[in-house]
């Protein structure tokens, strides 16, 4: 008997459940109309807590007579969970014109487009309704009149104004290599150095140079110091001008062939010999394996090791694509003057070194002082260095293999500075804890399922069932492209369309960083909703993909090019390296 309750119970509680979602006939009803002036005011009334997407609302003319749209005007949309939506009902007014000269009334037959979802959960497929309007083409404007009245426009212009062709950021620098002094050129691409050294390509290699240092041992002198990071720059600057000067004059990025995975793998076991040799494992030696002579204590094999870490760094660690860097390439490309594309690269490899050697200077001031604060730091710098080392998996291995590798580390380093401790330094110890804490949230993650580093529990975020209408809301994607073949089929499917190609690959943190930074932003997600967009995946180095690389002259990752509706590279607005999303978005404007 309570058993057959049971079930009456739950019953009622499923109906009364499922009796809260509207049908779409009840949730949406569309309606459209034609005002004196002839231009269709087409709304969709909304029921209480229903809400539409901005970018699903869409008018298109499917039978016009001759007349055709000339302009669209929507109401303006808001912010709501990271979407743009209209949560009172939205009118569109669309604005007609006659393709050629008409008279009388025209029927015109055109559907409105739409999509929503109820705030209590549940989100329908997207939905259309078809409309037929009688028109009266004596109050429609002539659309070749229009035309002609522009391009009248135009020629007035044109007679008063020289139109100078536009030029791309990196092509303008490559030209002033061309026309400057070469003591300008020098002290330019300095700058440009200093530039670089704020962006994600660098900071990797803060922590190594750091590590380097305090892995020489407690007699390191302040002058010792200076000398061994100005050996990892000068190591580092003659790195990125090889690598340069190659890819400028063959078209072969050294640096995207170093990122194979036993390349990957090898490197980050030498940051984890390095940090184990900093727990006090084991003290690495020369001439014991190669390890040892990165971290020798000897005067030679000192020097020696930071150069080799120095050279390596630059072409595994901080491989990235800038527009100085582009600019440098495509002279040496044109001309093939390697020897001031190679100092213009130098020089401003030595720009993004400087504030390295002002770290590598500090980090050894911290050898003076040996005891429990001594071996604190050399655990800090043993711990960063695995770090690092998770950081380079990040490129070849599944997201949750490095969440858990962070965590277990995080989780280990927080006990360690004594989060489970009492009678500890207040300020210790508070690190630690929020440490503790932020390492058991990505372990929580992992299990969970998720793969945000900055949101590891959003798997706890209630997730919206439909057991009434199958549906997804659907997101601007990008068309994975490897080779030229498969880039013009894309490019000949979606001619009459605005394109954006990326080009990209795993091993690029400023790919990564565009992706995670500017490309969610909800404005620029809105816009870049207009463009068909694909993605050039260039991570495997393949024959296909230096091909591919060679013919829209892209000498790394990343590079985002344009295309117009007749499928004409824009070459003037293409995009080399990461841009902030406010930059990004004007930039799609003027397109």
């Amino acid at each position: 008997m309570k058993k057959i309750i049971l079930f009456l119970l739950s019953t009622i509680l499923v109906l009364n459940g499922a009796s809260k979602f509207l049908m779409p006939d009840e949730a949406f009803k569309p309606e459209a109309k034609l005002n004196e002036k002839m231009q269709i005011e087409a709304s969709v009334k909304i029921a209480k807590d229903i809400y539409l997407y901005a970018d699903k609302l869409k008018v298109e003319v499917i039978n016009g007579n001759g007349v055709s749209i000339l302009n669209i005007d929507k109401p303006k949309s808001v912010e709501h969970d990271e979407e743009m939506v209209y949560l009172k009902s939205p009118t569109v007014l669309v604005t007609l014109q006659k393709d050629f000269q008409l008279n009388g009334m025209k029927t015109i037959k055109f559907i409105l487009h739409y999509q929503g979802c109820s705030e209590q959960g549940l989100c329908y497929e997207p939905l259309s309704e078809s409309f037929s309007l009688e028109v009266d083409t004596s109050k429609l404007e002539y659309s070749l009149k229009r035309l002609e009245l522009k391009v009248e426009k135009v020629i007035k212009i044109e007679k008063k104004v020289e139109i100078k062709d536009e030029v791309s950021q990196s092509d303008a620098i490559a030209d002033t290599i061309k026309s400057g002094n070469i003591f300008v050129i020098l002290l330019t691409f300095l700058g440009f150095g200093l530039l670089l050294a704020m962006t994600p390509c660098v900071f990797p290699m803060i922590p190594i140079i750091s590590g380097v240092i305090i892995s020489q041992g407690e007699g390191l002198s302040t002058k010792k110091a200076f000398a061994l990071s100005i050996v990892y720059v000068l190591a580092m600057a003659v790195a990125y001008t090889i690598a340069g000067v190659l890819a400028g004059l063959f078209g072969a990025n050294l640096q995207a062939a170093l990122q194979t995975p036993w390349v990957i793998y090898s490197f980050s076991a030498v940051f984890v010999a390095l940090a184990f040799s900093m727990f006090g494992f084991y003290e690495l030696k020369l001439p014991d394996a190669f390890v040892a002579k990165i971290s020798s204590k000897g005067d030679g094999g000192g020097y020696i090791g930071v150069a080799i870490m120095g050279f390596l760094s630059a072409l595994i660690v901080g491989p990235c694509v800038a527009a100085p860097l582009a600019g440098a390439l495509i002279y040496i490309g044109q001309t093939g003057d390697a020897i001031l594309g190679g100092m213009a690269l130098f020089s401003m490899s030595i720009g993004m070194g400087i504030p390295l050697i002002a770290v590598g200077v500090s980090a050894g001031k911290f050898m003076p002082k040996p005891g429990a604060w001594m071996t604190l730091v050399s655990a800090t710098f043993g711990v960063v260095m695995l770090g690092v080392a998770i950081w380079m998996l990040e490129r070849i291995v599944d997201t949750y293999v490095t969440m858990l590798l962070y965590a277990i580390l995080g989780i280990a380093f927080s006990i360690y500075l004594g989060a489970l401790e009492k009678g500890s330094h207040m300020v210790k110890r508070t690190i630690a804890i929020l440490m503790f804490v932020y390492s058991l949230a990505l372990l929580m993650g992992v299990l969970g399922g998720s793969t945000s580093m900055a949101r590891p529990l959003e798997f706890f975020k209630p997730q919206a069932v439909n057991s009434m209408i199958k549906t997804e809301v659907t997101h601007a994607k990008f068309t994975k492209v490897t080779s030229i073949e498969e880039l013009d089929a894309v490019l000949a499917k979606n001619k009459g369309k605005k394109i954006m190609l990326d080009f990209y690959a795993d091993w690029c943190t400023s790919c990564k960083e565009l992706e995670e930074v500017t490309f969610v932003d909800v404005r620029v997600k809105a816009k870049m909703s207009e463009f068909v967009l694909i993605k050039a995946d260039i991570t495997e180095n393949s024959q296909e993909n230096k091909e591919l690389s060679k013919k829209y002259g892209v000498f790394g990752p990343p590079a985002l090019l344009f295309f117009s509706e007749d499928l004409k590279l824009k070459r003037a607005k293409t995009i080399i390296g990461f841009i902030e999303p406010d930059e990004f978005l004007t930039h799609l404007n003027s397109l």
